[in-house]
């Protein structure tokens, strides 16, 4: 168990975060976003949830791969407070866009989240190639997240 207890710690703390957002995600999705003008390629709002439970967990297993291999070293030091701004980022789009309903603002604040996890990724492929790779799906998710989003936004003035 102690083997792999960091993942399962570093996995629960990003389904937390994902649970965090959950909170105005959730009722947001049952009213406010249903009345939105959405493009004709929004996935299924079904697919979300597991789409960012996977997320997530692959986004834990890269953590506590960095966390047991580099913790002690500065730079997986610092590389594991990138990731907590980037996990930080990443729950607050969710109040920002579901929970105070502000697409611009939460277009503006996704990009600042893109980029850190490009930054973690570019950082982590010289660290940690495979913490890197497990990071591509997300990075991926984030942009389509951020083109809707755009396009949202624009569509919603």
């Amino acid at each position: 168990m102690k083997r792999f207890g960091p993942y399962l710690l570093w996995v629960a703390i990003c389904e937390l975060a994902g649970l965090l957002g959950g909170i105005v995600t959730v009722p947001a999705v049952a009213t406010w976003y249903p009345t939105l003008a959405k493009p004709s390629w929004t996935p299924p709002g079904w697919l979300f949830g597991p789409v960012w439970t996977v997320l997530y967990a692959l986004m834990g297993i890269a953590a506590a791969h960095v966390w047991i291999r580099h913790r002690q070293t500065k730079g997986g030091r610092l590389s594991l407070v990138l990731f907590g701004v980037q996990l930080a980022l990443n729950c607050t789009w969710s109040f920002l866009f579901f929970g105070a309903r502000v697409p611009g603002f939460a277009f503006a604040h996704i990009i600042l989240l893109w980029i850190a996890i490009l930054a973690l990724v570019v950082w982590w492929w010289w660290l940690d190639r495979k913490a890197s790779l497990l990071l591509l799906p997300y990075l991926a998710w984030v942009a389509f997240a951020g083109a809707l989003n755009a396009v949202i936004w624009n569509l919603n003035p």
